[in-house]
This record gives structure tokens, C-alpha cells and sequence, in this order.
């Protein structure tokens, strides 16, 4: 279940799933991989013996994979780190999760 919260959590990213718009993408978005990530369109809680909406409270709780590092240890907190190889795939690093399917 850990790892594919992480997986959630960087797809969150990827699809600009944040904690402040969840709930407004989850309403409204015509995205059928945001829709599939946020439970309306497919059950992929399911699979994992949740419920549809286990990715919806990871993003409230504590952001995706992004949020969560720029607020932990990215460049404004005392540690300044780059993303570097934290950074999507798509932004020259190394994040990738599968798709949840």
C-alpha cells in the first residue's frame, strides 16, 4: 500500500493534482487519468483494499510528491535542496510511477 501511495502521490504531480484543487479536480475535470487517480471514473482503491478516495486524503493530508519535498527539504526551507533527480521524468529527474490501473 506504501509504494503505490508514493506512486499516487507522484502521479498527483504529474497531473496537477495538488492538495488545494483535489476536490475541485475531482468534481469537475474531463481528464479521464485525473478522474481514474481520483476515483470517479474507476475504483483503483479496489485493488489495493481501500476505498475509492484513498488518493484524494493522501493529496488533503500532505500534497503530492512535489508539495511534499518543496515543503520538507526544497529550496526555501533551511536545507535548500534542488529537486534534481527528484524531479519528474518529464523535468529531467528520475520520478516515474506507473500508472494505477
Amino acid at each position: 500500500i506504501v509504494k503505490w501511495v508514493v506512486y499516487g502521490l507522484i502521479e498527483a504531480e504529474e497531473y496537477g493534482v495538488t492538495q488545494a484543487n483535489v476536490d475541485k479536480l475531482k468534481a469537475d475535470s474531463t481528464d479521464p487519468v485525473v478522474q481514474r487517480l481520483l476515483g470517479k471514473s474507476e475504483d483503483t482503491g479496489k485493488l489495493l483494499g481501500l476505498d475509492r478516495d484513498w488518493l484524494v486524503r493522501a493529496v488533503k493530508a500532505v500534497g503530492n510528491y512535489g508539495e511534499i519535498f518543496e515543503r520538507n527539504v526544497g529550496e526555501k526551507t533551511p536545507l535548500a535542496l534542488k529537486r534534481g533527480p527528484n524531479a519528474q521524468w518529464s523535468k529531467g529527474g528520475l520520478q516515474y510511477a506507473p500508472p494505477i490501473r
